[in-house]
C-alpha cells in the first residue's frame, strides 16, 4: 500500500495517530520496532503495551484527566474506547485489562484497511513527506540521535519507574481487606494492606537500606519525574513522606479494628480476571531479591506471589515549546511532526492526547482543510497550548494534565470559589468549548 503519512511508534500516541488518520481516509504506513528488537521496558510486541499503572486515572469528567477522557471520547480516540471495553474495577478510575486491552488495540490498527503496521526499527528522520514521530520515552539511540541533530538541541531526558504485580491468591485476606478509601459510593475496588508505626518504620528503614540497581553511566545526571517517583526515593525524603502519599491511610477503616491503621499499602486489579494486583505507587529501583525480601514484610503480603518485580527506565523528551509549532510541527522541518511523551507530556492519557491531536492535525492538513487547535478552556487545548509554548522553554519538564494549565474563569466576583465549584465550573466551560469547536466547519475534515 503507497502510503500518505508515515506513523513512527506504535505505542499510544502513534496508535492513535494512526487511527484518527485512518478514520479520515489517509492511508498511513506505522512502523513499530517491536517484534523485531525490544526495549528496557516492553515485554510484548502489542501496540499500546502499557508499560507502568493500568490505571488512566480518574474517570470524573470534573478532574483534569477526566476531562481529558471525555474529551477524546467525542474525538473517537482508539485508546480511550478500548480502554472502555477493557476495563476493570478500580472506584471512579478507568483501569483496564492490561493483556487484553493492548491486544485489542492490536487487532483494531492491524485489521484497518488504511493502515500498514510494519515491524521494523526507523533510525532517521524522513527527509521528505509528511510524518509523525511518536516514538516515545523509550526513542532507539540512532533515531534519538537524528532528532538530536534535527532540532539543534540535547533531547532532556528523565526516569520513568515500574510498579510490582502480585498474584491475588497470595495475598491473605484475614489480614487485607477489601475498601476504597472513604467507600463514599463506591465499590470496595482495593486490597488494603495495614500497618502499624513499628511495621512502617521498618518497612521505611528497609527501602532506605535496600540494595539498589546500580545507574549505568548514561543514566547518572538523569531526574526523575515527580508523577512516578520510586518509593525508595519518596522514603529518602522524610521518614512521613509516604504517609501522605501513597501509603496514606486517611478515609480506610480497617473492619478489624474499626480505625484507620498508621500506614497502608494498597494494591489495584491489574486484569479482567482479577488474578493479578498492582502495588500502587510502589515503582522501584530496588534490586528483584531485595524487593522481593522487603514487600513480603508488608502485612498481608508475606507469602505474595509476584507476577512482575520493579524496575526502572529512562525517559527522553524534546524541549517542546521552544521547537514546535501549536500544530506539533517541528519549526526547523515542518513536514515532520512530533507526538506523545516525546513531546513532554506525562502520562498514558496525556500522551494518547497528543496523538489525538497530531493525527488530526495532519488529516486536515493532507485533505487541504484548515483546522483550528482546540479552545485553550478545552483539556485538549490546555495541553496543546501548554506543549507548543504555554510553558517556559528553559525548564520545561514532564506535564500531567491539570486545571492549573487552563485559563482562569472570568467573572468570578462575590468571593473565591470552593475548589470542587471551581472545578466543576471549569469542566463545564470546557465541554461548552468543545461542542462549540466540534461545531466548527473547519474541523470537519479531522
Amino acid at each position: 500500500m503507497v502510503h500518505q503519512i508515515h506513523v513512527i511508534g506504535g505505542g499510544l500516541a502513534g496508535s492513535e495517530a494512526a487511527w484518527q488518520l485512518a478514520q479520515a481516509g489517509i492511508r498511513v504506513r506505522l512502523s513499530e520496532m517491536r517484534g523485531i528488537e525490544a526495549t528496557p521496558a516492553h515485554q510484548t510486541d502489542s501496540l499500546g503495551e502499557l508499560v507502568c499503572s493500568n490505571s488512566f486515572r480518574s474517570d470524573d469528567p470534573a478532574n483534569a484527566v477526566g476531562l481529558l477522557h471525555a474529551e477524546m471520547r467525542a474525538l473517537g480516540s482508539l485508546i480511550i474506547g478500548t480502554a472502555d471495553a477493557h476495563r476493570v474495577p478500580a472506584g471512579s478510575a478507568l483501569a483496564v485489562d492490561r493483556e487484553g486491552y493492548a491486544e485489542a488495540v492490536t487487532r483494531s490498527i492491524a485489521g484497518h484497511p488504511l493502515i500498514e503496521l510494519v515491524r521494523e526499527r526507523v533510525d532517521a528522520l524522513p527527509e521528505d513527506g509528511p510524518a509523525i514521530v511518536a516514538t516515545g520515552p523509550l526513542t532507539a539511540a540512532a533515531l534519538a540521535e537524528a532528532i538530536g541533530t534535527a532540532t539543534g538541541a540535547d533531547a532532556l531526558a528523565f526516569f520513568d519507574a515500574i510498579a510490582p504485580i502480585v498474584h491475588h491468591h497470595s495475598i491473605d485476606m484475614d489480614v487485607a481487606w477489601m475498601a476504597s478509601r472513604w467507600d463514599k459510593g463506591e465499590t470496595k475496588d482495593y486490597i488494603n494492606c495495614p500497618m502499624d508505626k513499628e511495621q512502617y518504620l521498618a518497612f521505611h528503614q528497609g527501602l532506605l537500606d535496600g540494595e539498589k540497581t546500580a545507574f549505568k553511566e548514561w543514566e547518572k545526571d538523569t531526574p526523575y519525574f515527580d508523577g512516578c517517583m520510586p518509593v525508595e526515593v519518596m522514603a529518602e525524603r522524610g521518614v512521613d513522606t509516604l504517609r501522605y502519599g501513597p501509603m496514606k491511610p486517611v478515609g480506610l477503616d480497617n473492619p478489624r479494628t474499626g480505625r484507620w491503621p498508621y500506614a497502608v499499602v494498597q494494591l489495584r486489579q491489574d486484569n479482567a480476571l482479577g488474578t493479578l494486583w498492582n502495588i500502587v505507587g510502589f515503582q522501584t529501583k530496588l534490586k528483584h531479591a531485595e524487593q522481593v525480601r522487603l514487600f513480603r514484610t508488608i502485612p498481608g503480603l508475606e507469602k505474595a506471589e509476584f507476577a512482575r518485580l520493579g524496575g526502572l527506565h529512562r525517559n527522553t523528551f524534546i524541549q517542546s515549546p521552544k521547537l514546535l509549532d501549536g500544530a506539533l510541527r517541528l519549526k526547523s522541518r515542518p513536514n515532520i511532526r512530533f507526538a506523545g511523551q516525546i513531546t513532554g507530556c506525562e502520562g498514558y492519557v496525556e500522551s494518547a492526547a497528543i496523538g489525538l491531536l497530531a493525527g488530526r492535525f495532519a488529516a486536515a492538513e493532507l485533505l487541504g482543510r484548515p483546522m483550528d487547535a482546540p479552545p485553550l478552556t478545552t483539556a485538549l487545548g490546555a495541553l496543546l497550548g501548554h506543549i507548543t509554548g504555554g510553558a517556559d522553554a528553559a525548564s520545561y519538564q514532564p506535564m500531567n494534565v491539570n486545571f492549573g494549565l487552563f485559563p482562569p474563569l472570568e467573572g468570578a466576583k462575590g468571593g473565591r470559589k470552593r475548589k470542587g465549584d471551581r472545578k466543576a465550573m471549569m469542566a463545564e466551560r470546557a465541554g461548552e468549548a468543545l461542542k462549540a469547536w466540534l461545531n466548527d466547519g473547519e474541523v470537519e475534515a479531522a
